[in-house]
């Protein structure tokens, strides 16, 4: 099916008919785990999008932190997001060289920020090109825009507020790593982090979301993969993954079901893994 709500997710034919609207805003969040040698900078700037600008998430991020990628602090994202000529009044469509893969992490954090205009590309960059849509290699022309923040506290958990949620089962805990690394069969793309999962948690592939042609699934089809997980679609959920990036792709689509009551743990399993005090499970999930 075709998305087409500039809040969550629209479809390529949505962004070729707004292309040229003067207050859209394209990002390129393209993004990839430690080990592929992909330098994503480098083919932003041999093409994109018309008009779209680069979204480092390894830059815009917690620098204080020596986590990846953390969300950043309110006044760096302010800072950066002005320099990129995006500000209030502006529609954000965000997408990646992946198809569906890390633009929803920089959708996650605009909703972070208290800014709602924002939606992931369904297919991203693959599709685009796919269609024969045009590309560019220029610069984009930037303006200085204001922008208005208002962190939404509610979307994102710390260890501590996980480790609660874990033991007293409030949550559903849901982890977006592949199958192999959530049972801890599979090594970790970091180093030096244990093998397993946060105990009761859920393992629902980001795989699983998208269709054979990268899009993302149906809302009937998306609530199949949760509820197939052992996802209890009523209680809160806490999303997470590796480092934060996937864990973003399931809040988009709880967000699409229409289930709302969600927040990314962001130091994810890069966090969890690096302590030993802290428990894990291996093996399949138990529902």
């Amino acid at each position: 099916m075709a998305y087409d709500d500039p809040k969550t997710l629209v479809s390529t034919e949505w962004l070729a008919a707004h292309l040229n609207d003067p207050d859209l805003r394209i990002l390129d969040a393209s993004w990839y785990l430690p080990g592929i040698d992909r330098d994503t900078r480098a083919e932003y700037d041999q093409g994109h999008i018309p008009g779209a600008r680069f979204f480092d998430i390894d830059e815009i991020s917690d620098q204080r932190s020596s986590l990846p990628h953390m969300a950043p602090p309110v006044e760096k994202f302010i800072s950066r997001m002005r320099a990129m000529g995006i500000g209030d009044g502006h529609q954000v469509v965000v997408y990646d060289s992946a198809g569906i893969f890390s633009a929803p992490r920089v959708w996650w954090t605009f909703r972070l920020m208290g800014k709602t205009d924002v939606a992931v590309l369904d297919g991203g960059l693959p599709k685009w090109l796919a269609e024969d849509r045009p590309m560019e290699d220029l610069p984009p022309v930037v303006r200085d825009r204001h922008i208005t923040v208002q962190r939404q506290a509610h979307l994102i958990k710390d260890v501590t507020q996980v480790a609660a949620a874990s033991k007293l089962s409030d949550y559903e805990i849901i982890d977006a790593r592949p199958p192999g690394r959530f049972v801890g069969d599979d090594p970790e793309p970091r180093p030096n982090l244990r093998q397993g999962h946060i105990p009761g948690a859920k393992n629902v592939h980001f795989a699983m979301l998208l269709s054979e042609d990268g899009t993302m699934k149906s809302p009937d089809d998306l609530r199949a993969v949760f509820e197939a997980a052992g996802v209890n679609l009523k209680k809160p959920a806490i999303t997470t993954c590796g480092s934060g990036v996937n864990a973003a792709m399931l809040a988009l689509a709880l967000d699409l079901l229409g289930h709302r009551s969600y927040a990314v743990y962001d130091g994810a399993w890069t966090e969890w893994g690096m302590y030993n005090d802290l428990p894990i499970e291996t093996g399949p999930a138990t529902c």
